[in-house]
């Protein structure tokens, strides 16, 4: 019996329908192994030795792939053909070896960019070695973000700086912040259009100002109201001006290259309002099933046998006219591409027995119109633009008509924050044609903020900077929602959040490397040469590591107030651009503050002045609302009230009372109230202080203990009243932990 190891189930149910009797096809669902989720998992002083573990629930499903192999004389390892499939077959083949289970077994690597069967059938006939090229780029990847991940994340938790940082997931957020400061800081400048309403033949047509008393008329060149009124003046409308020019041309269009990962994510966010995530779930979906080719690739170019089957199709759909005489070619321009050998295609375009529903048929649907399309002939306009001579000024027009349709008879690309000009036809015309000028429309304009990104311009531009790949965009897109550095508005576009801002603020000014899209890039481009095997896998995390580790090391001495003030000139016009930084109450400088439960506003007087301003994602500048000692409660809402007690702030909803401490009027609101009271009906989540330099253990915060908070490092658990720092953390385990060594010495 054959056995064949692939990733999903689905995918496994597929192919064995295929391969029929003498075939067992099992998913292994995914990666099956990782490194240990706890610091020193990577030795940085042995060679970067990794220490793995199986994935919590992948221990069944090996025993599941052990039991088959038992049966099996040849074992084929089918995992996805991109670097994260490569690194699950050598994860797979390693732990099999690992448990003596591949004696008197032929182990084969497959793998194949569509399901169907001959794809399988052709892959089954040439199989490879492991490509160790791959796995050493898989590896690099993966331990240099564990050790940013690990070497960063503990300095964040223990100032209330952030949740997470990450080499991509941080540029990311980045772009964002920089995109908000650039439209904070835009000053609009003012500006004026003068258009002609024309008439010819009882046609009416629009033409713009072009040139005004010998002076061209550019965009910005009408300046404010009183050059406007001095053109109106001088032209004085209605008018007759003579056509003194013009000019004819055909113009063609070709049609948008085939879906890579990237520009599939794009148009299906455009088109289909799908976020990244969800289009490469849908995808994942329709490749398993055997309807599309594999969805991650950085690649344009369509196999022959795809070429020669769309062609064959369009000739029969469209005709002779719309098929070009050589087949379209399409370069990949994206930087470095890897891992891919065909676009995202159908797998099959002749026959039309697809039965698909809801998201899936959508984004099938996108996928064929795109492909067909790009090997159909080019659009082809004619073009007429017309100069019109009235007084000392001239007016020009452009008129566009499609006259053949071309591949825009089954698709038309979106475009990201332009707006196309819409086709105006114009009537003929002639040299000395007196064309009749109605009257002239003026339009005040203010020159317009870049846009804020949105999930597909978003991908496009960390593509373009070769930020990220295929595989991790949408990954990407959800990480930095999922952590809370960015929120979208009801149109999609991204907005950073209090938590974002602080994030960058705080690597900006002391991790530079991390944010800074070039490093990024570079990294990318080392991953890309290890997998080609330029470059070897240890010498490469030696140079982004080493250095690393210095700033991260030198990062662990700052001053908590050192880093305050660095967030507070990083952030100033960003926090006090509507508000006044001067304190309302008693005259002190206002500023960020930090906390476990979020940043807000405070005033640099404290304890003597409680002055804060709540911070929300949606009105972080918000004017504030001033508190005076005379306000010691607030109703909440739905029975529950804020009070300010003999023993400090609480939440009530008349039958129970619990602590609010770090609260304040201004900061409470109705969801930590909730949060509050009903802390002890579910399970709190522990909170990860950081780790205990002497035994590399993660510490543990745990506010829900039968018998109060308490923390918990390698066996070793400490009652304490309330969320300490990391530092009295650490003592205060170590402390027990001598205590208890103490104590079994004496009973012995």
């Amino acid at each position: 019996m054959n056995l064949l190891i692939v990733e999903s189930p689905s995918k496994a149910k597929t192919i064995e329908k295929y391969l029929g009797s003498g075939w067992r096809v099992i998913a292994s669902v995914g990666h099956v192994r990782d490194l240990v989720p706890e610091s020193g998992s990577v030795d940085t002083e042995h060679d970067f030795k990794p220490k793995w573990q199986i994935m919590p629930g992948k221990e069944k499903q090996l025993k599941l792939i052990i039991d088959e192999l038992k049966k099996a004389d040849n074992v084929y390892l089918a995992s996805d053909p991109d670097r994260e499939g490569e690194a699950i077959a050598w994860h797979i083949n390693d732990i099999l070896n690992a448990r003596d289970v591949l004696k008197g077994k032929n182990v084969y690597r497959v793998a194949f960019h569509e399901i169907t069967k001959n794809a399988i059938v052709e892959a089954l006939k040439n199989p490879r070695e492991i490509d160790n090229n791959l796995v050493d780029a898989y590896m690099v990847r993966r331990i240099l973000d564990y050790l940013i991940g690990f070497g960063i994340s503990p300095l964040l938790w223990k100032k209330n700086l952030g949740k997470s940082a990450g080499r991509v997931q941080s540029v990311a957020v980045r772009l964002v912040v920089d995109r908000e400061k650039e439209i904070e800081n835009f000053k609009p400048i003012e500006y004026w259009s003068v258009n002609a309403n024309c008439i010819f033949n009882k046609n009416e047509f629009d033409a713009n100002l072009v040139k005004f008393n010998g002076k061209k008329i550019e965009k910005m060149t009408i300046e404010n109201k009183s050059m406007v009124d001095e053109i109106i003046s001088a032209i004085q409308t209605p008018v007759i001006g003579k056509i003194s020019n013009i000019e004819k041309k055909k113009t063609q269009r070709h049609a948008a290259a085939p879906f890579t990962t990237s520009t599939l994510q794009q148009e299906a966010a455009r088109k289909l309002h799908f976020s990244s995530k969800r289009t490469m779930n849908v995808a994942q979906k329709l490749y398993e099933h055997g309807f599309i080719t594999y969805m991650r690739t950085d690649a344009t170019n369509l196999s022959a046998e795809a070429v020669n089957e769309i062609r064959e199709y369009i000739k029969k759909e469209y005709g002779d006219k719309f098929l070009p005489k050589q087949p379209n070619i399409y370069v990949t321009k994206s930087k470095n591409a890897q891992e891919a050998h065909e676009a995202i295609r159908p797998t099959h375009f002749l026959e039309n027995n697809i039965n698909l529903s809801g998201d899936e048929l959508k984004l099938y649907n996108l996928i064929w119109k795109r492909t067909v399309a790009c090997q159909m002939s080019n659009a082809e306009f004619d073009s007429v633009s017309v100069d019109i001579d009235v007084k000392n000024s001239v007016f020009h027009c452009v008129g566009t008509t499609r006259i053949f349709d071309g591949f825009m008879k089954v698709y038309i690309e979106d475009i990201d924050d332009e707006k196309e000009n819409d086709d105006m036809k114009l009537p003929p015309l002639n040299i000395n044609d007196e064309i009749e000028i109605k009257s002239l429309k003026t339009e005040q304009h203010f020159t317009q903020p870049p846009a804020r990104f949105t999930e597909a311009s978003l991908v496009k531009k960390l593509e373009e900077l070769g930020i990220g790949r295929p595989s991790t965009y949408a990954t990407i897109m959800s990480t930095i929602v999922d952590r809370k550095y960015v929120e979208q508005d009801k149109q999609h576009r991204f907005h950073p959040t209090v938590a974002g801002w602080v994030l960058i603020s705080y690597l900006s000014n002391y991790f530079k490397d991390l944010v800074d899209v070039n490093f990024t890039a570079k990294t990318e481009d080392t991953l890309d040469d290890v997998s080609n095997g330029i470059k070897d896998k240890l010498s490469s995390l030696k140079s982004f590591w080493n250095p690393t580790k210095e700033i991260i090391d030198s990062a662990k001495g700052i001053k908590t107030t050192d880093i305050i003030d660095k967030i507070n000139e990083y952030m100033k016009e960003h926090l006090f651009n509507s508000i006044s930084d001067k304190c309302p109450k008693c005259g002190g400088k206002l500023g960020i503050k930090l906390s476990k439960f979020g940043a807000f506003i405070g005033c640099s007087n404290y304890p003597k002045c409680d002055y804060t301003i709540k911070l929300t994602d949606s009105t972080i500048n918000a004017e504030p609302e001033e508190k005076t000692n005379e306000i010691k409660e607030k109703d909440l809402g739905e029975n529950i009230v804020f009070k300010i007690g003999k023993y400090g702030p609480y939440v009530t909803n008349g039958t129970k009372n619990v602590p609010a401490k770090n609260y304040t009027v201004d900061t409470i609101t109705i969801e930590i109230a909730k949060e509050l009271l009903n802390s002890d009906k579910k399970k709190i989540e522990p909170v990860m202080l950081g780790i205990n330099p002497e035994t590399s253990k993660p510490i543990y915060y745990y506010s829900d203990g039968k018998y109060g908070p308490y923390l918990s490092s390698n066996r070793v658990n400490v009652s304490v009243k309330e969320q300490p720092s990391l530092d009295t953390a650490i003592d205060l385990i170590n402390n027990k932990k001598t205590i208890k060594k103490s104590l079994t010495k004496r009973s012995k």
